[in-house]
C-alpha cells in the first residue's frame, strides 16, 4: 500500500499516476480488508435501517441514519476529531470538500442533510441511503428547474432541518481550495427566516493528498483503495463560528465570506500557503495551476 506521507518523489509518482487513471495495484491483504470493511457496512446496514423504519412509524426524525453515516465513516478508516460545535438546527454548513468520506464524517458529527448531484438519486444503493438522510437532490443542467430545487430547500429548512454543501462542486487535495460556486447558494437569497451560515473545514493532516479524490481517478477505485488501507487516518472537521448570511447581501457575497473563513483556517492548519490546484475542473471552469481565489 501507499505510505500515507507524500514526501517522497516515489510517493509523489505513485499519487501522480492514481491521479492520471491508473489504478493502485491492491494486495491480498488490502483485498481482505476491503472485504472485511464491506462486511462490517452490510451489517451495519442490515441492523440500522429496519430500527431507522420502526423508528419512524413512532418518531419523526430518527437518529439511525446519523448513527450508519458515523459508523460507515469509522468504518473506512475516518477517525473524527472535532473543533468547534454544530449547530443543530436552522443551519446550512459550507464545506471544502476532500473525498466521499467526508460526507459520512460531517453527517455522523453533526446530524446534517446534504445537497447532492441529482445523478446520485438514480443509483440504487448509494440514492437509496442519501434519501434515508433526507439529501435533497439538484441538478445543475435542469436550469428550467432551479425554481423547484430552491423550493424544496427552502422546504428542507422550514422542517427544521440542517443542510450542508460542498461548493467546490468536487473534491480537492487538501492542499488547495477551488473556486465555490455561488449558484449552490441560491437557497440563501434571500436566506429563509433564522437560518444562519456556518462554515466547516475539513482536514485531513498529512494523508490529506494520499486521501483526496482527484484528477480522473474512477470512483471505485478510489473507494477500493481507501478501504484497503491499513489502519486508520484522522479527519479534523473544525465548525467554524456561524455568521448570519443577511450581514452579506447577496449570494456571491455569502460565498465569497464562507470561503474567506475556510481558506484562513485551512491555512491555518497547514502552516504555509495554500497552492494552486493542478488539475482542470470543467464544472467550476477551473484550469490546471490558476489561483482559485
Amino acid at each position: 500500500m501507499a505510505s500515507a506521507s507524500i514526501g517522497t518523489t516515489d510517493a509523489q509518482a505513485e499519487r501522480a499516476a492514481i491521479a492520471a487513471g491508473y489504478p493502485l495495484p491492491i494486495s491480498l491483504a488490502g483485498k481482505l480488508r476491503i472485504a472485511w470493511r464491506l462486511l462490517l457496512l452490510f451489517l451495519a446496514v442490515v441492523l440500522l435501517v429496519p430500527l431507522h423504519y420502526f423508528f419512524r412509524i413512532v418518531r419523526y426524525g430518527s437518529p439511525f441514519p446519523r448513527l450508519f453515516l458515523f459508523l460507515a465513516g469509522y468504518i473506512s478508516g475516518a477517525r473524527v476529531i472535532r473543533h468547534g460545535t454544530p449547530l443543530r438546527r436552522d443551519v446550512f454548513f459550507i464545506s471544502n470538500h476532500i473525498s466521499w468520506v467526508d460526507i459520512f464524517a460531517l453527517a455522523g458529527a453533526s446530524g446534517t442533510a446534504f445537497v447532492a448531484k441529482a445523478e446520485l438519486d438514480a443509483s440504487p444503493v448509494i440514492g437509496w441511503l442519501c434519501r434515508l438522510n433526507r439529501t435533497v437532490f439538484v441538478s445543475r443542467e435542469d436550469r428550467s428547474g432551479v425554481a423547484d430545487q430552491i423550493n424544496r430547500l427552502r422546504e428542507a429548512f422550514a422542517d427544521n432541518w440542517s443542510i450542508a454543501v460542498f461548493p467546490e462542486g468536487t473534491t480537492s487535495d487538501g492542499q488547495s481550495l477551488l473556486p465555490f460556486k455561488s449558484s449552490m447558494m441560491q437557497v440563501l437569497d434571500p436566506p429563509p427566516p433564522g437560518v444562519l451560515v456556518q462554515p466547516v473545514m475539513l482536514d485531513y493532516g498529512a494523508i490529506a493528498e494520499w486521501i483526496g479524490w482527484i484528477g480522473v481517478e474512477a470512483g471505485g477505485d478510489n473507494a477500493k483503495r481507501i478501504l484497503a488501507r491499513p489502519g486508520n487516518f484522522p479527519l479534523h472537521i473544525h465548525f467554524l463560528d456561524p455568521f448570519d448570511p443577511r450581514d452579506f447581501p447577496g449570494r456571491k457575497a455569502i460565498t465569497a465570506e464562507a470561503r474567506r473563513r475556510i481558506e484562513e483556517a485551512l491555512v491555518g492548519a497547514l502552516g504555509k500557503p495554500l497552492r494552486p490546484f493542478p488539475h482542470n475542473v470543467a464544472p467550476v471552469r477551473y484550469e490546471a495551476g490558476q489561483p482559485a481565489a
